[in-house]
Formats: structure tokens, sequence, C-alpha cells
């Protein structure tokens, strides 16, 4: 179930939701560093995110699912964010080149119908970026942020489910190493945790950043198809009148008899 969009805006507008704005922003922007002419999609709540692409891309459009709810963004600007069913896109096929997904996947109801879904509305060669909690991390085990809600995934889940889904793994990233503290004299080492995370805390960052391609091609398993034998059809023996009825016979089947005998 997805986290209120007035939750989700709090959140971000704390100490510790800018401090996880910039090391998640930073992340993205690592494996997205170049966007320029390209269509970008976000699905969930991702509009602390996609500002960072709006002056480079062709366009960046926000969906927000129904069950979050919708804020205005940007907010000095025409709007470009809208309510959604996130299974169900108000978009063509192949209609954008990238999908960012933040708070999504780990919130939806049925995540293999949400990434079908994005697989409809990505281009041939577009890709996937999803930010999703680390199941080990200790973002995903406190619920004072909306990283601790849902379900949070390993990298060999997310793997799996990508997989499922007709998407490659092409490129991992993590990110929020430091503890989900609301204090702000501890928030000013947050630098610190970030540079030493992927040294020593390397199996307990707060958020997987995984980027996936889109397989425009999977192959199929062939199946043996089962033989149906259809059991040979004896011929039956027509009754006929008098007593070939009577006896089952038909007189065809009867014995012919030489001349002179009964």
């Amino acid at each position: 179930m997805f986290i209120d969009v007035v939750d989700l805006r709090n959140f971000y507008a704390q100490s510790l939701g800018t401090v996880a704005r910039r090391f998640v922003g930073q992340g993205i922007r690592a494996h997205w560093n170049d966007v320029r002419g390209e269509r970008i999609a976000g699905v969930g709540y991702t509009t602390p995110y996609l500002g960072i692409f709006r002056e480079d891309a062709e366009r960046c459009l926000a969906f927000m699912p129904a069950s979050q709810g919708v804020v205005k963004w940007p907010s000095n600007r025409p709007g470009l964010a809208a309510l959604v069913d996130e299974t169900e896109l108000p978009l063509t096929d192949s209609a954008v080149d990238r999908v960012l997904l933040v708070h999504a996947l780990e919130m939806a109801d049925d995540p293999v119908r949400l990434l079908r879904e994005v697989w409809r509305v990505l281009s041939a060669n577009g890709r996937l970026l999803a930010v999703v909690p680390n199941r080990r991390g200790l973002w995903a085990r406190m619920d004072t942020t909306p990283f601790g809600h849902g379900r949070p995934y390993s990298r060999s889940q997310i793997t799996r489910i990508l997989r499922e889904t007709m998407f490659t793994p092409k490129g991992w990233g993590e990110a929020l190493f430091v503890p989900p503290v609301q204090r702000s004299w501890f928030l000013r080492s947050a630098g610190a945790w970030e540079r030493v995370g992927p040294t020593l805390l390397s199996p307990f960052p707060g958020v997987h950043i995984v980027e996936a391609t889109k397989q425009a091609y999977r192959a199929i398993p062939v199946r043996r198809e089962k033989r149906v034998i259809v059991p040979r059809m004896e011929p039956a023996l027509a009754p006929s009148a008098g007593g070939a009825a009577r006896t089952g016979f038909s007189p065809s089947a009867q014995r012919t008899c030489p001349d002179g005998e009964d």
C-alpha cells in the first residue's frame, strides 16, 4: 500500500529527507548522466529527483499512484504530474525512453504488473532505474521514513523480479549508508558515512539503485506437445430384422451354409 503523498512531501521537507534526496539523487545521476533529448517518466513519488533532469530532457512526467495521491509539480510552472493507476499508465506503447521508480516497487500491491506496464511504455532501447529499499539496511527497519514501509528487497530478489518481467539488470549502486537518525548534529557527518560506506558497510546500504534495460525479445522454451492417442474403434455388428435382431448378428455376418444343409 502506498504512503500518503502528504507524508512523503513532509518527509522530504525535513533535514533527514534533504539528506536522502541528496545522496539518492547522486546515485541516480551517476547512472543517468546524459539525458539530453530523452523522454522520462517517473512512477511513484519521484518529484524530489526528477528535477535534476528537467532542463536536459525533452520532457519529464511524474505519475503518482491513485492510492498515494498527487501534488502539483513543479510548483511554479505548468503541471507535469498526474494521478494514475500505476498498472495502466496513460501512455501509448513505447512512449518514453526512461522510467524512474522511487517509492513504487516496494509499495505496489502487484509489483509484477507494475513492471510489465513499465515494460510496455518503454521504447525498444528503454532503460529503467529503480530505487528500492534494501532488506538488510537500517532504513528498511525503521518506519519513521518512507523507506521503512512496504516490502524491501535483496539484490537477488530484485534480479529475479526484473528477469521475470523481461528486464535485464545492467548496473547497481547503493546509497544511504548513514543511519536514519533525525538529529542535525548527526546528519552533519552524513557525507563521511557515504564515503566510507561502500568500503566498510557494503552489505548494509539503505537503498539499492538498479538500472535495467528492456528485453525486446525473450526466448520461449519449446514444449513437446503430447499426442492424443485415439483408441482404435472395433467394428460393431448392426442388428437386423427377425432373428438377426434377436441374436445381435447381421445377415452379412452369418455363415453361408452349403446346399442341402440346414
